[in-house]
């Protein structure tokens, strides 16, 4: 992972290769597009990230009243870029759904647990990734998150 140290979205894009900075601001663009209300765009863990803010769940991720509960994010990697979507990870159906509609979209899917990492802008379906994020209301990740804490 490529650390950043930025501390507003500007910077971060800023600190990014003409070339990475294009690609990432696409997906943002997209990201924002479908982002259902109520979410907010921050930086988290160094990456831009997409949450659910504590005025809204002030439980916090993992209990820490100051974390705010993560839904989406977007990074470009020393290897490649990633988009993460808990929605994803968190719903056995949404993660179906999604790697059905991703492999119908004739792209090649590079996937680890909440992560699809690709190396040029190209390689994703930006369409499905739209629908991802505009496909789970703040209400529902905050129930879907509440459930899984309760499993554990």
């Amino acid at each position: 992972m490529v650390k950043s140290y930025a501390i507003t979205v500007k910077a971060y894009l800023d600190s990014l290769p003409p070339d990475r900075r294009a690609a990432i601001q696409t997906v943002r663009h997209v990201i924002l597009d479908n982002l259902p209300k109520g979410y907010e765009e921050t930086i988290a863990y160094g990456i831009l990230g997409y949450v659910v803010p504590l005025k809204l769940y002030p439980k916090g991720y993992l209990g820490k009243r100051d974390v705010p509960l993560p839904f989406a994010a977007l990074a470009s990697q020393k290897n490649h870029m990633a988009i993460y979507l808990m929605n994803i990870y968190g719903d056995k159906g949404t993660e179906q759904w999604f790697v059905k509609e991703y492999k119908a979209s004739g792209k090649k899917l590079d996937m680890g647990k909440s992560c699809v990492r690709f190396k040029r802008l190209d390689d994703v379906p930006l369409d499905l990734i739209g629908k991802a994020v505009a496909r789970t209301p703040v209400k529902e990740m905050i129930a879907r998150y509440e459930v899984a804490r309760k499993k554990k």
